[in-house]
């Protein structure tokens, strides 16, 4: 059986009145959202046992993982690299779990099978990656839950089109797999249509399941395995932060129950118009980036909502710690802490002694790191600015899907809290209709 433990804790200790004084949360205003997260609480557990939730479902499945196994297993076939296609919720999770191995961070060594996420849709990009792949060993996986987002849609067939212009098109279904969900309620699907007309391998993108919401579904959990996660970690993590919901706890011993509470009842009490999201790790940067498409599309209805700020220590410090010390009173910190004590590189003290950086001698960058994370928290507290701290022990599979779990909870239950249906995304629509109205007015 799993381990239920779970990997992290949080700390709102230094977010109220009583410890930061003017700019804390007073008890009150905490206690009455703790009731309002209460009462979600209760529709989520609702919702696991009718299942109009599948989210809360995905933890204990199993019934997915061989046909991920499968598809990954022939993309991984006489192959040099795999492009993953998709956008937002359809590449930001992958990218957070391919950063467990230090993909897409200085560290980028890939071994084996090389894999590119580029979900920034950029002409000169696409030209450049695919001039530096060998098309002959290179495969693609797309990913797209409806099936018509145009991106995703535009970098399939100009792989297509390469692959047909180097002569490789008679090979074409042996360099593609597609994840989408089936056609339904006679809405078509063009993604899977494309798909099948080639014969492309298909998987299915589970129509309960959001995109922003589906990073432990096949959506995160296909791009992991070819990376060479565990997979059954990421969602004994996720189990990990869920339980106590299922168990029937209360909020305030619910973390993302509790972590909720907070940034709604900041917002109200404090004006909190933002909510910054500081990592030290570069491995937590790709998590940030996700974490701000979940919290923004989900929330950012009505004129309700807090704007998501993601900062990577310790750079961010030199770029924007002047602006949280006496900048505006309108932002919640969240400080997410690694374990960097006694790791790294050492500066000698043989080195060290001779020079100005004598002090230096004998650490390693992680006693640094270590330093500056706690010294900017405490910092940021002694100004009276509220800071919520995460400490992370090991920054690893359980670990990440736990932090998934625990973030798409927080932000339901800000939802239900809120009034807002944390599921939709209506105000994205007219942009999307826009822009195809302008492709087509280029064919004019």
């Amino acid at each position: 059986m799993a381990d239920l433990a779970l990997p992290y804790s949080q700390s709102l200790d230094n977010c109220f009145a009583d410890a930061i004084g003017e700019g804390g949360l007073t008890k009150k205003a905490y206690d009455a959202a703790l009731g309002e997260a209460d009462k979600a609480l209760d529709w989520l557990r609702g919702a696991y046992e009718s299942g109009e939730l599948p989210l809360l479902r995905v933890p204990e499945r199993t019934d997915d993982i061989a046909r991920i196994e499968e598809v990954a297993e022939g993309l991984l076939d006489n192959t040099t690299d795999i492009f993953i296609f998709g956008i937002g919720g359809s590449a930001l999770g992958a990218q957070a779990l391919a950063q467990l191995t230090g993909w897409g961070t200085q560290a980028n060594i890939q071994k084996g099978v090389r894999i590119h996420i580029p979900d920034n849709l950029d002409p000169v990009t696409m030209d450049a990656v695919f001039a530096n792949a060998d098309l002959r060993t290179t495969r693609f996986l797309v990913v797209s839950k409806s099936g018509g987002t145009v991106e995703p849609a535009i970098q399939t067939l100009s792989a297509m089109s390469a692959l047909e212009k180097a002569g490789g098109g008679k090979y074409m279904k042996q360099h593609f797999a597609v994840l989408t969900e089936p056609a339904k309620n006679g809405k078509p699907n063009p993604m899977r249509a494309l798909a099948e007309a080639h014969g492309f391998p298909t998987l299915e993108h589970d129509p309960g399941v959001g995109g922003r919401y589906a990073v432990l579904t096949n959506v995160g959990l296909l791009p992991a395995y070819l990376l060479g996660l565990d997979i059954a970690a990421v969602r004994a993590g996720a189990a990990a932060a869920l339980k106590p919901v299922l168990k029937g706890a209360a909020a305030k011993d619910v973390a993302p129950a509790a972590g909720a509470a907070l940034s709604v009842a900041m917002a109200r009490e404090k004006g909190t118009a933002m909510s910054v999201f500081l990592a030290y790790a570069d491995r937590l940067e790709r998590f940030l980036a996700w974490h701000c498409q979940l919290w923004a599309e989900s929330l950012g209805k009505d004129g309700q909502g807090t704007t998501p700020v993601k900062a990577l220590g310790p750079v961010d410090q030199h770029s924007q710690l002047q602006l949280w010390l006496a900048g505006p009173r309108d932002k919640l910190y969240t400080v997410f802490m690694t374990e960097t004590k006694g790791k790294g590189p050492e500066a000698l003290e043989s080195i060290a002694g001779a020079s100005e950086f004598a002090f230096l001698g004998g650490r390693k960058v992680g006693d640094l790191v270590d330093a500056e994370q706690r010294a900017t928290a405490d910092t940021l507290v002694k100004n009276g600015r509220p800071v919520r701290v995460f400490s992370l022990k090991e920054l690893n599979e359980k670990t990440l899907g736990a932090l998934f779990m625990h973030f798409m909870l927080e932000t339901i239950i800000a939802g239900r809290i809120l009034g807002v249906d944390p599921f939709d995304q209506p105000a994205v629509e007219e942009g999307k209709i826009l822009a195809k109205k302008y492709l087509a007015e280029m064919k004019a």
